[in-house]
């Protein structure tokens, strides 16, 4: 809260004996009268400087592209309402993030990794519609993203596809698909992979991305610690990562230090976002928090969003030469391929599904 950075000093003094009570009493009338008059400019000054907060819970990766369009939100809603408006964010592990919600960190709006994590806050909390990907364009996902396979420089285990993560001797180093969102597109680009190579017989899928997860030393919970353990701790030979985290990597320590080794096939990773409606109602955020997440979608927006490597949902919108230097490459999607979140959350993410039979941690 603002307050006054000045305040009036009133020292105490003793009543002399000889003043008379009409005397008291007006002395002790215009301290009332000094004080209200006090407390009224304070609380104006309160007013005039009360400034609305928004929180954003998103997932892992997503920190420079949000701190960037938090700032560009903030400055665009002063100029056009000349309402001061605070963007914090939370982040973390997608799945991690959704359970926060759901145990009641007071999200105004969420931006996580899949609409999963979102279907999972609107069926155990109902502070968002079953219908929340309706709200807005594109299914709701302002930006779309890939997987990609990211080597140190020279590619010293000669990696050129999904075929080479499964190799005996290769470490992989991926995060945890019952925490990180990031980290079950990893998965099931690798599950797309195998089911195009093998037409489908699932015993061979199986065993296909059990030897990749096999080779993985450690489980981050995040797609940022998995990053971190790759480029910063020395861990691994090949970083199974987010499009615009491998790029983000060549940004931080040096394109001449890493190698993006795009795959021949991966999946169209869709982070989706919504307003987490019980509690902005609860909040009186809604406007505000609706206006963000709209802004999402601007020219403005968009051109941020090209530039820290996520595909714009808006192409036309953006530098075409950004827009170029993206990979093309065959998508599969996760309706197309695995009937959509509410199937491919059970089958290979619940309590005792497919990856839990598959992976067996290396000791």
């Amino acid at each position: 809260m603002t307050t006054a950075r000045d305040a009036t000093a009133f020292t105490s003094h003793r009543i002399a004996p000889r003043l008379t009570r009409r005397v008291v009493w007006r002395t002790l009338r215009d301290v009332a009268l000094v004080a209200a008059a006090f407390g009224f400019v304070a609380a104006t000054t309160i007013g005039a400087h009360a400034q609305t907060q928004l929180l954003n819970v998103s997932y892992d990766p997503t920190r420079e592209l949000y701190k960037e369009i938090n700032a560009a939100f903030a400055s665009d809603w002063k100029a056009k309402t000349g309402e001061t408006v605070t963007v914090r964010a939370s982040h973390g592990g997608s799945g991690a993030q959704a359970r926060a919600v759901i145990d009641g960190l007071d999200a105004d709006v969420v931006t996580l990794a899949l609409g999963g994590d979102i279907d999972a806050i609107a069926a155990k909390t109902g502070k968002i519609p079953a219908d929340w990907q309706k709200k807005l364009p594109n299914n709701a996902s302002p930006y779309t993203s890939t997987i990609v396979l990211l080597v140190r420089k020279g590619n010293p285990k000669g990696i050129k596809d999904w075929d080479d993560l499964a190799k005996p001797g290769v470490a992989v180093i991926t995060p945890n698909p019952k925490t990180s969102g990031g980290a079950r597109w990893n998965y099931l680009g690798a599950w797309a992979y195998a089911a195009k190579k093998f037409g489908g017989d699932e015993a061979k899928i199986r065993a296909f991305v059990a030897a990749i997860y096999k080779n993985v030393p450690v489980l981050d919970t995040g797609a940022r610690g998995a990053t971190t353990s790759f480029a910063q701790r020395g861990l691994g030979d090949v970083l199974i990562a987010w499009e615009n985290e491998a790029y983000l990597v060549g940004d931080e320590f040096g394109a001449d230090k890493f190698e993006i080794v795009v795959p021949s096939l991966s999946i169209l990773a869709e982070p989706p976002v919504a307003v987490v409606d019980g509690n902005i109602d609860k909040k009186g955020t809604r406007k505000q928090a609706e206006a963000y997440l709209a802004y999402l979608y601007t020219d403005a927006a968009q051109k941020i969003i090209a530039k820290h490597h996520y595909r714009p949902s808006k192409p036309e919108a953006v530098d075409k030469a950004l827009v170029d230097a993206f990979p093309k490459l065959e998508l599969v999607t996760i309706d197309g391929a695995f009937g959509g979140w509410a199937k491919a959350q059970p089958t290979h993410f619940g309590d005792g599904g497919v990856f839990d039979q598959i992976y067996k941690p290396t000791k």
